[in-house]
C-alpha cells in the first residue's frame, strides 16, 4: 500500500531537485559573512581520523575520512555547517518532520545523518577547529539575521582569542652588536 500522496515519478523529480551545495540558506550565510568583511572558502576537505570497529590485519586501527564543512574560515580555524532542518534533524523545529511512508527507513537515514554530524563535529573540535552550526530556519528569515550576525561574530572572536592563546610566539635571538 502506497501512503505517499505523490506518484513515484513526481517524488523522484522532487528529490532530484534537492541540492547539497549552494542552497538558499547557505547563500544567505555567505552573503552575511561577506558583508561582515570575512573571507572564507567553500567545501574544503578537512581530514579526520576515525577508529574502526573491526580488526584489520596489518592496518592501523583507524581510517582517514574527510569532512566538508559548507564554509571554512581558515584564519579563524572555524568550520561553519549550514544544516537543513529536515535532513539533519533540528529538534523542536517545525521543518523537522518524519515522512509517514517508509517511516522506519527514513528514521534510520535521518538519525544516521544526525549521528554522523555529531561525530564529525566532535573530531573537528579535537583537532582544534571551532564548529558553528547554522540551521536552515535561522538563515531563512530576515528577522533573526541580526541574531545570526551576533552569534557568528561571537564565535569568530572566541576562535581568534583561542588561536592567539594557543600560538606560541618565538623570537629570534638578538645578535649582539660589537
Amino acid at each position: 500500500m502506497n501512503r505517499d500522496r505523490l506518484t513515484r515519478a513526481r517524488r523522484s523529480w522532487n528529490m532530484s531537485r534537492i541540492r547539497g551545495k549552494d542552497t538558499t540558506p547557505e547563500k544567505a550565510v555567505r552573503t552575511l559573512l561577506h558583508r561582515m568583511g570575512y573571507r572564507f572558502r567553500l567545501n574544503v576537505k578537512i581530514p579526520i581520523q576515525l577508529r574502526t570497529q573491526e580488526k584489520r590485519k596489518g592496518k592501523p586501527p583507524f581510517v582517514t575520512k574527510y569532512v566538508r564543512p559548507d564554509i571554512v574560515l581558515p584564519k579563524y580555524k572555524t568550520a561553519i555547517f549550514v544544516h537543513g532542518c529536515f535532513w539533519h534533524r533540528h529538534r523542536g523545529c517545525k521543518n523537522c518532520t518524519t515522512p509517514t511512508h517508509r517511516r522506519d527507513w527514513w528514521l534510520k537515514k535521518l538519525e544516521g545523518n544526525a549521528t554522523r554530524d555529531q561525530l564529525y563535529q566532535r573530531e573537528l573540535r579535537k583537532l582544534g577547529w571551532k564548529v558553528v552550526v547554522i540551521w536552515e530556519c535561522q538563515a531563512a528569515s530576515r528577522i533573526p539575521i541580526q541574531k545570526l550576525e551576533t552569534r557568528i561574530k561571537a564565535a569568530l572572536n572566541k576562535a581568534l582569542q583561542t588561536l592567539r592563546l594557543s600560538t606560541v610566539h618565538h623570537r629570534a635571538p638578538q645578535r649582539e652588536m660589537n
